[in-house]
């Protein structure tokens, strides 16, 4: 009998897991083999900070920040005073999975397949990936870190299915030397209708490999074409591709987290990916520290009810800026026009300087009122056509 078993081993679940077993709860990590989730692998300084991230880690520690506009001009956005670290998914998520076996927690190796409950408490049935046999873990609560569409959101959690997503793809490959298209100190962002009509294309360097990707909406729509005009564009489509991978990225947190009796979802089962940016790393390592602690009061109090705090934790510290950069997105992405005009707006040092200072430490900066008054008029400006789409 355990007193929480988390399913999913990505940075959401890990990070649960990690909490729950060095305060000497008896956990279980139950994890597919062989998963790797398409990502840029950007994690800001805060996060390296407050989920103690070794700097070996790092494949790749950005500098700059390169806007692409529709019409390929750009702007670079220099990150003063830090670096945005970048990391290879597959060992990272490995870290932190073992992290939370040294600390306690069981690992399992399997796939998910239902929760039953009888007079003896919560069985969760997993196929073991090993020997393909259906296999058995009893427990109090359960924490669901099982990614965007997960199956256990959707065996427990009301409406979850409903969620709005986009579909990210993108191609591992060898990186080569800095380049005069490729910097390998510098992300470059992509806002163009051809590579996505709805979203963005990204050139992430991870030290000796790069991440190069794009995210859609829109259903039928031909990602690896896109993701082929990307490394055409950026100078990389005869570097050797390493793998490829694409899974669907939440954009909406579900209105609700829990069912009201014994589980818990967290991370992309939540929906907490930022919109906007797609940035999950940070948000869902967050998650699961609300979801453990969470869990933890819930073991004492022995009230379900407890569990719905959850959520109420999580907007009450990261809601404004989701609602920030969902009204942006909603604003800026629906076409090439207005992409051109949010990068050129970028070129704003006020844009600048508060975007990356709200990125670095995730909350909107309140101390310079009369800048986020000015970008509020030159937003206005811009949406509207008063101003050009020149660099202004």
């Amino acid at each position: 009998m355990f007193d929480v078993v988390v399913i999913g081993g990505g940075p959401c679940g890990s990070t649960a897991a990690s909490y729950l077993a060095s305060l000497g709860h008896r956990t279980a990590l139950l994890d597919r083999a062989g998963r790797i989730k398409p990502c840029g692998g950007a994690i800001p300084p805060r996060a390296i900070i407050d989920f103690e991230i070794p700097d070996e880690l790092l494949k790749a520690k950005v500098t700059t920040a390169r806007m692409v506009s529709p019409t390929n001009r750009s702007v670079d956005i220099p990150i003063e005073n830090g670096y945005v670290g970048m990391v290879d998914r597959e060992e990272f998520d490995e870290f932190l999975r073992e992290r939370a076996a040294k600390k306690g927690a069981t690992r399992f190796t399997g796939t998910f397949e239902k929760i039953t409950r009888d007079n003896s408490g919560t069985t969760i049935h997993f196929r073991n990936h090993e020997n393909r046999t259906v296999e058995q873990l009893k427990t109090r609560y359960i924490i669901g870190a099982d990614g965007a569409r997960s199956n256990v959101a959707k065996a427990e959690i009301p409406d979850s299915d409903k969620i709005p997503y986009v579909i990210a793809y993108h191609e591992i490959i060898e990186a080569p030397e800095a380049t005069g298209k490729y910097d390998p100190e510098r992300c470059d962002v992509i806002y163009d209708g051809i590579i996505s009509p709805d979203f963005y294309g990204w050139v992430f360097p991870h030290g000796k490999s790069a991440s190069v990707g794009m995210g859609t909406g829109h259903h039928g729509f031909d990602l690896k074409t896109a993701t082929s005009e990307l490394r055409s564009r950026a100078g990389l489509d005869k570097c050797k591709t390493i793998r490829k991978e694409g899974a669907p990225i939440p954009l909406k947190p579900l209105k609700r987290w829990d069912n009201g009796k014994d589980v818990l979802v967290a991370g992309d089962a939540a929906g907490v990916v930022a919109p906007s940016s797609g940035e999950g790393i940070y948000y869902a390592m967050a998650a699961g520290q609300i979801a453990a602690e969470t869990i933890v009061e819930t073991l004492v109090s022995r009230s379900p009810k407890t569990l719905k705090l959850a959520r109420q934790r999580f907007l009450k510290e990261h809601g404004t800026v989701f609602n920030v950069l969902g009204a942006m997105q909603n604003a800026y992405y629906k076409s090439d026009n207005r992409r051109e005009r949010f990068v050129s707006l970028c070129h704003d040092v006020d844009v600048q300087t508060l975007t990356f200072e709200a990125y670095m430490n995730k909350k909107l900066v309140s101390a310079r009122p009369l800048a986020h008054l000015k970008i509020m008029f030159k937003n206005l400006a811009h949406l509207t056509g008063i101003v050009s789409k020149e660099f202004t």
